[in-house]
């Protein structure tokens, strides 16, 4: 009789495998008649998905990075194990006491103890107020930076929302520079944009049925091979506007092994925006061959050479890097470069990336597709004139630059005598309301550090997101918060631009970013997508420009509200907060002699690895950069002035400087004999003898050259230049037309022209 295996035998089966032999008898495999196919997902996520902790190269010369929530640890243990001591020697205490002592008694000296412990925290706290650990980085100068700063923010509030009138030469220059012809196609699907069936395939599979506006605007310009700038609101598709017809094109570039080269180039300002359009962009090219690279700071040098070395077809990159990678890889460049883009383009024209941009630039063909991007774009002919572009096509789909129409605005008042309640009004809000999914923006990178210490000695499970992080760190924070295992991150301005993180419910703003810009660029974290979100900010007496700059480009009057906390939770939280001061400034030394430590043990790791390998070190070729370290300096600190003023660009500041002073002579400031010398030149100029005297220059500076090493001269012609050169100098014998072919001497009466007639003596 035969049986027929059942599913729970196989189970038995295989639990018995391991003890029985393998028989010799062939079966015929069996398959799983109730298996189906998953189609409802995307078959492509688990290949796709960009496993950031994977990906990090660790050096060992670089120190491990310190765990501040192990040091938060420590420091409850010890506390814990004080107060079980402490109570342990009142138990003691109590039992030799009389035993006929009235509990009203013993409850009063507990009491008496509790104050007693409240009172020795307020008078350490007292003698640390020299250094408070909370204190914000502007409260002391609060007042004066919102009155020197009140024209600037003035002017930059009139540019931003548009209201700045604009004179009739400044409407003749746009018209002239950008392009007045714009399709006016209106497509409300991908399938009527005529795009190929594998980018179709993967937008049906990513779920995105109709264009946004900014993309049905975008993507027929861009197949076009137009340049554009656009400008959209937040969280309105701009990634997905460019990539789709970068893939479309790529699609029909010139294949093959020696046709392999970097045709797309996008550049973005962090690097954590550039690990998400690295994500997108291979997400939709997942049905065709096309290759992205990932080029950002803080990953492995090496394995981006390596990559890079392949020839990739997009790259992705942030300006630092690339600037590294383009010197010092002698195997990478852009000379068939096909597409540029820039996301968040206006904060990569703003000082900070204008000398890397300049250098970028100079590499790329002149005969590329430029687009641009941004949330807060202008169309300012001055700063767009920098990226050399042909006609652009201008697509301002929010030319009010405004917020999103899911985003509701609450704002919490904070007086002058309560500045120093902005912690205290922070942890109250995350205590009560916003419990999960907020992201909280801070002006300064220590005050996130702190802050994040204060949650976590709170019991408030938060991570950081700052420049003074590694990329390991910065990545693991996104990461761990996106799976909603961290319910707050503390941030700086560098997670305000472009990042797409499901799951934020509430953006809180500790202090009033000082540009209409940058607040909308913060509160577009939430809200995006057509979703809805909600913003708080805490609002100083300094900051009622902004605070009416920010009403005034909301969408609804409605979604604009005044958010008052209760007096007495507000009491209750700041004692808290007081109390554990000490605590946060005993972690923070301890967390800075770690640092130390582990700076010290990398030195002696160095310093071991420089005795042992010096002839490898030494080596290898010095790493060049296009500036001096005083000049990225410079650089640095005029970015973060401006970064943190507020204040318009240069660009801006020199038009008016140069229309406020009266114009110099040309001749002013120089002396008579380089006066004379200018006119002169001048007068050359015009007449035309300029070029011929340049050209004798040149010739002149060509015969005192050396001569090649792969040519070296003969014996005869050694001694007759050393005679020549000894009687007449170089100028001379160029001038009397020995040396060359006496290129741009002027023509004397008499001599022959071309070779055909004679001189005066019958000599040719």
């Amino acid at each position: 009789m035969d049986f027929i295996r059942t599913i729970d035998s196989d189970d038995e089966k295989l639990s018995q495998k391991s003890t029985k032999k393998p028989s010799n008898d062939s079966e015929e495999a069996h398959i799983d008649p109730d298996f189906q196919f998953d189609l409802s997902e995307d078959p492509f996520t688990d290949l796709l998905q960009f496993n950031q902790s994977q990906d990090v190269v660790k050096q060992i010369s670089r120190p491990d990075p310190v765990s501040i929530d192990e040091i938060i640890e420590r420091r409850k243990l010890r506390q814990a194990n004080a107060k079980r001591k402490r109570d342990d020697e009142d138990d003691n205490e109590d039992d030799n006491e009389d035993a006929s002592k009235p509990a009203s008694d013993a409850e009063s000296s507990s009491d008496i103890s509790v104050a007693g412990g409240y009172q020795q925290a307020d008078t350490s706290e007292d003698e640390e107020e020299e250094e408070d650990p909370l204190a914000t980085s502007d409260e002391g100068s609060l007042e004066s930076d919102s009155e020197q700063q009140k024209s600037a923010n003035e002017e930059d509030n009139d540019l931003s929302d548009g209201s700045g009138v604009e004179t009739q030469a400044e409407k003749d220059r746009k018209a002239a520079f950008f392009d007045s012809e714009v399709p006016q196609d209106n497509h409300t699907s991908f399938l009527t944009m005529n795009l190929s069936r594998p980018i179709q395939k993967a937008l049906t599979t990513l779920g995105f049925v109709s264009p946004t506006p900014i993309q049905a605007a975008t993507i027929p310009v861009a197949l076009l091979g137009k340049d554009v700038v656009g400008n959209a609101v937040t969280g309105s598709g701009k990634t997905a506007a460019f990539t789709i017809p970068l893939l479309e094109r790529l699609l029909y570039r010139e294949r093959g092994k020696h046709a392999a080269t970097t045709r797309c180039l996008v550049l973005v300002p962090t690097r954590e925006l550039a690990v998400q359009c690295f994500e997108m962009g291979s997400k939709l090219a997942a049905h065709t061959d096309i290759r992205f690279c990932l080029v950002v700071g803080g990953l492995s040098l090496k394995s981006q050479e390596v990559a890079l070395r392949t020839r990739p077809d997009v790259v992705i990159a942030t300006p630092g890097r690339l600037i590294d990678h383009l010197r010092n890889s002698p195997s990478f460049a852009l000379d068939a470069l096909d597409v540029l883009v820039l996301d968040e383009a206006d904060r990569m024209l703003s000082e900070g990336f204008a000398d890397e941009l300049g250098e970028i630039i100079k590499a790329c063909p002149v005969s590329r597709q430029t687009m641009l991007f941004s949330a807060t774009m202008t169309d300012s002919v001055d700063e767009l004139v920098k990226m050399s572009l042909n006609k652009p096509v201008r697509l301002f789909v929010d030319p009010k630059r405004s917020t999103a129409k899911g985003l509701i605005q609450e704002f919490v008042r904070v007086r002058a005598e309560r500045e120093a309640e902005r912690t205290a009004l922070l942890v109250t809000l995350c205590k009560r309301t916003f419990k999960r999914g907020a992201l909280v923006f801070f002006r300064s990178k220590k005050l996130a550090h702190q802050i994040r210490v204060v949650f976590g000695l709170l019991g408030m499970k938060a991570e950081e997101l700052h420049g003074n992080l590694s990329q390991e760190q910065r990545l693991k924070a996104l990461q761990l918060f996106r799976d909603g295992q961290v319910d707050f991150l503390m941030a700086t301005d560098l997670a305000s631009r472009g990042l797409d993180i499901k799951g934020i419910e509430t953006v809180i703003n500790y202090d009033m970013p000082n540009q209409l810009a940058q607040y909308l660029h913060r509160v577009g974290r939430t809200a995006r997508a057509g979703k809805s979100g909600r913003s708080i900010t805490l609002v100083g007496e300094g900051d009622r420009k902004m605070l009416k700059a920010a009403i005034k480009n909301s969408v609804g009057e409605d979604d604009v509200r005044h958010r008052v906390i209760p007096a007495d939770v507000l009491a209750r939280w700041a004692k808290k907060v007081n109390e554990v001061k000490a605590d946060i400034a005993a972690i923070l030394q301890e967390e800075k002699e770690e640092k130390q430590i582990r700076r010290a043990e990398m030195e002696v790791t160095k310093g071991q690895n420089m005795i042992e390998h010096k002839t490898e070190i030494f080596s290898r070729p010095a790493r060049t950069w296009f500036q001096t370290e005083k000049e990225k300096s410079k650089a640095a600190a005029v970015s973060k002035q401006g970064h943190e003023s507020g204040a318009t660009s240069s660009a801006s500041k020199a038009v008016s400087e140069d229309s406020s002073k009266p114009k110099r002579d040309k001749y002013a400031g120089l002396s008579r004999r380089a006066k004379r010398r200018k006119i002169a030149l001048e007068a050359d100029k015009e007449s035309g003898d300029s070029k011929v005297l340049n050209a004798a220059i040149r010739s002149a500076k060509k015969a005192a050259r050396p001569g090649k090493m792969s040519n070296p001269p003969s014996k005869s012609s050694t001694q007759k230049s050393k005679v020549t050169s000894q009687t007449k100098s170089a100028f001379e014998l160029d001038l009397s037309g020995k040396w060359g072919r006496g290129e741009g001497i002027r023509a004397k009466k008499g001599d022959a022209i071309g070779g055909m007639g004679k001189r005066k003596g019958g000599r040719r």
